[in-house]
């Protein structure tokens, strides 16, 4: 462990620190391993908001500000240290069916903040007993991971051992009533809660025109998309929110802005591009859609949008986080990448890089598909936080509104 132990008071928020000029060329973030001294993380005021634009307006400029999570008195008592604020950043690929030898050691010595579940689980029993020993590895001073799975339906259901309904694919929940799919959403949701898992990587909001889903790799052809209409996506994308919180889990609206109007699958290919969407786009209601519903995570993309920012991925990408979902659609909860351990469209970028760059445009969660990585990804955070306090200010936003989340789905011991 690096650093002092410092406190995070409620008055940690992030002001005008929007970090600009940073696209896919800047230089890497340096050496792996942190130096073993670290600075203090100063709290500083609480920004002002910035008015609303829905989709299909087109705002001014980018804001400067991120609204961060408000205060909660539970959290205070928590001393992190600064190594253990940059792992709760992290969420870390284990396998579903029990963690690894190697998987084990990265949960114990790094901490990481969440779990992802890979691979094909077993048993709801048997997943209830994985993710309880994961849980128990990766807990730091009181605080357990979230733990999440890839459970949409059809092809993208990563639980379906005995215990766990078989979910239809997207585009058979997209012909059910509203009511019909938050009602599925809530038993399956409950499954999930049962079998330890408290994030669902859902749901889909992405909107696939009807002329290309034969030729989208990411969600067309894989049957994920609700619907071709955006106020369709958008009703079944909340109903799907709403069913999975009566269950008490936890939802990530995803691929903002979207994957519908792209060829390649960003897991698989690199250079992918949207050359379409715009800020603003009529294709953003599915998004807005979940995140009034209540949806506590919206994914972002790796892929890169020529008309919104061609200089940055969505996930490195201020105007995209900062300026699209924190000021267009007033979103100030947690913001998690796509996959940037395993995924081909960020291979060319250096490890520590993908979550340095991510926080500094505003985002909280990166997620590493590779456990190797994580420590790679917490040093540099760890680091850069050290070096620059505009980007410390930034981690500590992002640590206390990573830990708000926590403390409402019970995951925060105060005792």
């Amino acid at each position: 462990m690096i650093g002092p132990a410092w406190r995070l008071t409620s008055a940690a928020v992030v002001g005008a620190l929007l970090l600009v000029g940073c696209s896919d060329s800047s230089p890497t973030a340096g050496p792996s391993a942190p130096p073993s001294s670290s600075v203090p993380i100063t709290p500083i005021s609480e920004p002002t908001e910035t008015p609303s634009q829905t989709p299909g307006q087109t705002p001014s400029q980018t804001p400067s500000q991120t609204p961060t999570a408000p205060p909660a008195s539970c959290l205070d008592q928590k001393a992190l240290t600064l190594h253990e604020q940059a792992a709760q950043l992290i969420m870390t690929g284990i396998s579903a069916n029990g963690m690894t030898s190697a998987e084990r050691s990265v949960a114990r010595d790094q901490k990481p903040g969440g779990l992802l579940l890979m691979g094909s689980g077993g048993s709801l029993a048997h997943t209830r007993t994985a993710t309880a020993a994961a849980s128990t590895a990766a807990t730091v001073k009181g605080i357990r991971p979230l733990i999440a799975a890839d459970q949409e339906g059809g092809q993208i259901q990563r639980l379906k051992g005995a215990g766990f309904d078989r979910i239809p694919a997207a585009t058979v929940q997209g012909t059910w009533t509203a009511a019909k799919l938050t009602s599925r959403a809530t038993g399956w949701g409950s499954q999930l809660k049962q079998a330890g898992v408290n994030l669902d990587l859902a749901p889909v909001a992405d909107v696939v025109p009807a002329s290309q889903r034969s030729t989208n790799e990411p969600i067309g052809k894989l049957d994920r998309g609700f619907s071709s209409s955006p106020s369709v996506v958008g009703q079944h994308a909340a109903a799907f929110v709403r069913g999975m919180a009566a269950a008490g889990v936890a939802t990530s609206v995803k691929h903002f802005p979207g994957l519908g109007r792209v060829r390649g699958n960003t897991d698989f290919s690199s250079g992918v591009v949207d050359t379409v969407t715009v800020r603003g786009d009529s294709d953003l209601a599915g998004f807005a859609a979940g995140i009034r519903a209540g949806s506590e995570l919206v994914m972002v993309s790796t892929v890169t949008y020529t008309k919104i920012d061609p200089a940055n991925r969505a996930v490195f990408s201020p105007t995209i986080i900062q300026g699209m979902l924190r000021t267009d659609l007033r979103y100030s909860g947690v913001v998690i990448t796509d996959d940037v351990g395993a995924a081909a469209e960020v291979a060319s970028v250096p490890a520590g890089d993908r979550a340095t760059r991510f926080v500094a445009a505003g985002g909280d969660i990166v997620i590493t598909a590779k456990a190797s990585l994580t420590s790679v990804m917490v040093n540099a955070l760890a680091r850069k936080a050290q070096q620059d306090k505009q980007f410390a200010a930034l981690l500590q936003a992002s640590v206390r509104r990573v830990l708000t989340l926590k403390q409402k789905h019970g995951l925060v011991s105060c005792s």
